[in-house]
């Protein structure tokens, strides 16, 4: 007849001494009630030894399970319960089957095997208790007592009510503690959410999910991989540093690298690096959907960055930046070795590679507002993307010359069934693309454009 275990090592009080205490109490229910009946002259004088049995066993049932709790805490804790129903029945036979007494110690066994364990404890330790009281009544002459005095009777159902209200309390204890520990529990999920959030700035979303979610493990480890690769820097961007405040310029460079990382994501590329105004992005892992559509994402994802440098060229001429600024880029597609590289203690999920080299040097060698292809990726792509042959050109690092492509743009935005127009002069910036723009924005975007031209003709007439 124990109480309840902590199922935290904090809660107050330890799960060990609150069994203690609870079990102490069960037993001084049937000391009492032993006492109580001698002394009114219903049980035999024969049963006061008891009395001292009842008192020392908890102490000797504390001192045993201590040394057995650390090795086997649940088998511990259901011998004991056990040991409590072979007394339960015992003593129900030893007293006669006295009503009162009887039921309240089954009343404390059964509060007890339901917080142990629930309704499967509860229906063993109520067997064991029944087998107990058949084995004693049939060992001894059992004088039955039907009735018992009020004193007997108070002082039984008194301790009962002390033992349930004490394990109660505990229980409580315990409620109290574990929304503690949940609250606490719930504050750390979310440190660890926020500083999961800010380091995964510093990773490329796909190689963050794949760490996260298992796919990968954090340890120096590199393979082989047909990757397409991307370079592009800004022409003109170290001549305007020197004429920009540094403030100015960092303003212009996060504008920049923040939306070309947005087309980035959105075409599924996976950035390696930053490197000033120079993105280094690759397609084909952690994921890849083939060489042909990695190769396709990759330079669609260059197009997009050139038509959007439309776009931020007006935006940065609104800020008194009048310096045309221009992309370029070069792409490559082969095999690099994709991995962990580094030490121990400080890793660069990378790329490396005679592959990685050639398409850094297509990009050096791109005009501005240029995309240079090598003839690998050309072969994938060229069923989609229009690209005209610039013929072969000297690489550094490599023997022979390299037969390069100038992408142009989707064959299918080429023609007389072109989807977008684009015009830039001096004082006029124009970038439409029809696919790009919803039906309940078509309206006010030929407002827009009828309001330009009205004002263009006004200035004409005067």
């Amino acid at each position: 007849m124990n109480g309840t275990r902590s199922p935290h090592p904090t809660s107050l009080p330890k799960a060990p001494v609150r069994e203690y205490y609870s079990r102490v109490v069960a037993y001084l229910m049937l000391a009492a009630s032993v006492a109580a009946g001698n002394y009114a002259n219903v049980f035999s004088h024969t049963l006061l030894w008891l009395v001292p049995y009842a008192l020392l066993y908890p102490h000797l049932a504390y001192w045993v399970s201590e040394r057995f709790r650390l090795d086997r805490p649940h088998y511990t804790l259901l011998s004991l319960l056990f040991l409590d129903a072979l007394h339960c029945g015992a003593a129900a036979a030893l007293l006669g089957f006295s009503v009162v007494p009887s039921m309240m110690g089954l009343l404390a066994l059964t509060f007890s095997a339901l917080i142990i364990g629930g309704l499967r404890n509860l229906c063993l330790a109520l067997l064991v208790a029944f087998s107990a009281t058949l084995l004693t009544a049939s060992l001894i002459e059992v004088q039955v007592v039907p009735e018992t005095p009020a004193l007997v009777d108070l002082v039984s159902i008194l301790f009962a009510t002390l033992y349930i209200c004490i394990n109660a309390y505990y229980l409580h204890q315990q409620s109290i503690r574990l929304s503690q520990i949940r609250i606490e529990i719930k504050g750390e999920q979310e440190k660890a959410a926020r500083l999961a959030r800010n380091l995964a700035k510093y990773l490329s979303p796909q190689v963050w999910e794949s760490i996260f979610s298992g796919k990968k493990h954090v340890r120096l480890e590199t393979q082989r991989k047909k990757l397409t690769v991307f370079f592009s820097d800004i022409r003109g961007f170290t001549e305007l540093s020197e004429e920009l405040e540094a403030e100015a310029l960092t303003d212009l460079l996060n504008t920049y690298l923040n939306e070309m990382s947005k087309i980035c994501m959105k075409f599924g590329g996976t950035i390696d690096k930053f490197i000033g105004d120079s993105v280094m992005v690759f397609f084909g892992d952690p994921s890849s959907q083939g060489a042909k559509k990695d190769a396709m994402a990759a330079v669609s994802m260059a197009i997009a960055m050139r038509k959007h440098m439309k776009v931020l060229r007006q935006h940065w001429r609104a800020q008194g930046i009048t310096k045309p600024l221009e992309i370029r880029m070069g792409l490559n597609t082969g095999y690099c070795t994709v991995g962990n590289f580094g030490a121990d203690t400080r890793m660069d999920y990378t790329i490396i590679g005679r592959d990685v080299n050639l398409a850094s040097r297509l990009e050096s060698a791109a005009e501005a507002g240029e995309i240079l292809i090598s003839h690998e990726t050309y072969s994938l792509v060229k069923d989609v993307i229009m690209c005209r042959d610039k013929g072969q050109i000297n690489v550094k690092g490599f023997t022979r010359p390299v037969q390069i492509y100038q992408v142009v743009d989707f064959r299918r935005d080429l023609g007389a069934s072109s989807t977008f127009l684009e015009h830039e002069l001096p004082g006029f910036s124009m970038y439409l693309d029809t696919n790009g723009i919803q039906n309940f924005d078509q309206e006010r975007v030929i407002q827009a454009l009828e309001q330009a031209a009205e004002k263009l003709r006004d200035k004409i007439i005067l």
